[in-house]
């Protein structure tokens, strides 16, 4: 049970435990990044995992000569495209069935509702904008596929927001990671950028509630 426990730790809070698993997993560390990203993205009963700082610290990583930066933003874009993808599909599939799932303890149905609301006023920009936006950024795929939007609308703008998210939050790690103020307040960073990217969620909500 201890081990479990270690390995559920590891996979929720990978950002913090990357650079202990870089040196001895070697190039399998792109093989991990994308398993994580892609069931973040492609799961719709996985929006815990991490996502904005996991990119951030495996950028930093890179920058200290840990990965490769080509290689890594490669990887972790596919995994983003195909986790939407199957996403995208599974709610085509699955369609308005996802919203009686109310009683389930693996799916979060008010985070679906809030997408759907999203979605409804934004429309396709919602796949680029819910990129930046953890539990939205795993369901917006989701809901596109149950309101059926069109696949080849679809799949470019969600490649393209992919690229954005991806590009920006590794990127950012890459250049700033290992500036010296980020690297001895990494785990305030990491909270930052959770806070950060949590706060149009709570604005929306305390608008709700208002």
């Amino acid at each position: 049970m201890e081990f479990l426990a270690q390995l559920v730790d590891i996979a929720l809070h990978l950002d913090r435990h990357l650079a202990l698993l870089l040196p001895t997993l070697g190039v399998w560390i792109y093989a991990l990044l994308f398993l994580v990203i892609f069931a973040e993205t492609g799961l719709v009963i996985l929006p815990f995992l991490p996502g904005d700082s996991l990119l951030f610290v495996a950028g930093a990583l890179a920058a200290a000569g840990g990965m490769d930066i080509g290689a890594l933003c490669i990887t972790l874009w596919v995994a983003a495209c195909a986790g939407d993808n199957t996403n995208y599909w599974i709610g085509r599939v699955v369609g308005p069935r996802a919203f009686r799932w109310e009683k389930s303890r693996l799916f979060n149905p008010a985070a679906l509702n809030a997408t759907q609301a999203f979605y409804a006023k934004h429309g396709g920009k919602t796949i680029v904008i819910a990129r930046f936006l953890p539990l939205l950024r795993t369901f917006a795929p989701f809901v596109a596929g149950i309101a059926r939007m069109g696949y080849a609308r679809f799949l470019p703008i969600d490649c393209a927001g992919g690229a954005l998210w991806i590009g920006s939050m590794t990127l950012a790690g890459y250049w700033l990671g290992n500036q010296p103020f980020f690297k001895e307040n990494l785990s305030l960073v990491i909270v930052a950028i959770v806070a950060v990217s949590l706060l149009p969620a709570l604005v929306a909500w305390l608008r709700r509630a208002a």
